[in-house]
């Protein structure tokens, strides 16, 4: 990459308010988060009336803390990218205004990322990408297993038929009564048994897709069923089985395309794959086959601006430029862009 590309990104498509500064794709200068959990966690989800009001009382604050943080003014600046889609529409457009007149104000050429392929691109901070690559995409909106033979080609090879795994661990976790976002609470609890209840796995044979619904209705049932009979429900258990379900899945069928599209190297990437289970899964996974395997650090892993820099950053490189017509679009398809 070119030695100069200093790119202001911005991602405004859920529940978080985050601007960042990336250099060259894989340097982050300045990176600040405003979180809306705590809110949110009231409503057991993401209002997305309450999610857009925020993002107005905070995106002009991160904004300067980020070009504060990185000792840098607008004018020494490439170039601004902003999560154009997949999310919340009132959410992203709010993202997408201030980064259009941010861009408009300082003359700046304006890019608009996809969400996934910022969260892909969140592994390109912390290690080098070597091509063909594999990249599973584990998150409240996603699950994808995505195969890439260069920068900018993503090729969905597998995906979810139903619910995302994110979005059923939060759905599990509500019939649990555990607090949102229900993730990490599933985590912990499965990490507190030393077995767990049996669950169901969907192979879907000779497809790399995924389905989680039916998981999901076995643990439902499972509870509705023990409680009907009087009978106790231990979470950790349930939560031990449930994970252990999910997390075999997909490092089964995440191990069977890495061997079958012969990559050299496999990422996991999106807010689920923090989850510890997972990563320790796959870990050892990759570790007997003999495949490169990286995830980002827990904070490049949930929602932020850092990893829209790095996808931006490319894209920048790569001659991708967008103009002030660019709209909301929650939902945006993920194509190459090398194409």
């Amino acid at each position: 990459m070119e030695n100069q590309s200093i790119v202001l990104a911005i991602e405004t498509s859920c529940d978080e308010t985050a601007a960042s500064i990336i250099r060259n794709g894989s340097e982050i200068i300045s990176n600040v988060v405003s979180s809306q959990i705590e809110s949110q966690t009231r409503f057991g989800g993401v209002v997305p009336e309450i999610a857009s009001r925020h993002h107005v009382e905070k995106i002009t604050l991160v904004i300067e803390k980020a070009l504060k943080d990185a000792n840098l003014e607008p004018q020494d600046l490439d170039a601004v990218a902003v999560t154009e889609g997949p999310g919340l529409v009132g959410a992203l457009l709010i993202g997408i205004n201030a980064a259009k007149a941010f861009a408009f104000a300082n003359g700046l050429p304006i890019i608009g990322v996809h969400h996934i392929a910022g969260h892909i691109y969140a592994n390109a901070l912390v290690q080098k990408m070597e091509f063909p690559l594999l990249a599973l995409v584990v998150s409240g909106g996603h699950t994808e297993l995505v195969l890439m033979k260069e920068h900018g080609h993503f090729e969905v090879i597998g995906e979810t038929r139903d619910d995302a795994a994110g979005e059923a661990y939060d759905k599990v976790a509500r019939v649990l009564n555990l607090p949102y976002p229900g993730g990490p609470h599933i985590d912990r609890l499965a990490h507190e048994a030393s077995e767990g209840v049996e669950f169901p796995r969907a192979w879907l044979d000779d497809s790399y897709d995924f389905s989680f619904s039916g998981l999901k209705s076995a643990v439902i049932n499972y509870k509705h069923n023990m409680d009907q009979r009087g009978e106790e429900v231990v979470p950790a258990k349930v939560a031990k089985g449930f994970q252990d379900s999910v997390v075999e899945v997909l490092t089964t069928k995440t191990v069977r395309a890495a061997r079958e599209y012969k990559v050299k190297q496999v990422i996991a990437a999106g807010g689920v794959s923090a989850n510890k289970g997972l990563r320790s899964s796959l870990e050892q996974a990759f570790a007997k086959e003999g495949i490169p395997f990286y995830v980002p650090p827990l904070n490049l892993c949930t929602d932020n601006a850092a990893m829209i820099g790095a996808a931006g950053s490319y894209m920048y490189l790569a001659g991708v430029r967008d103009n002030l017509s660019m709209n909301g679009n929650p939902g945006m398809e993920l194509k190459s862009w090398n194409q």
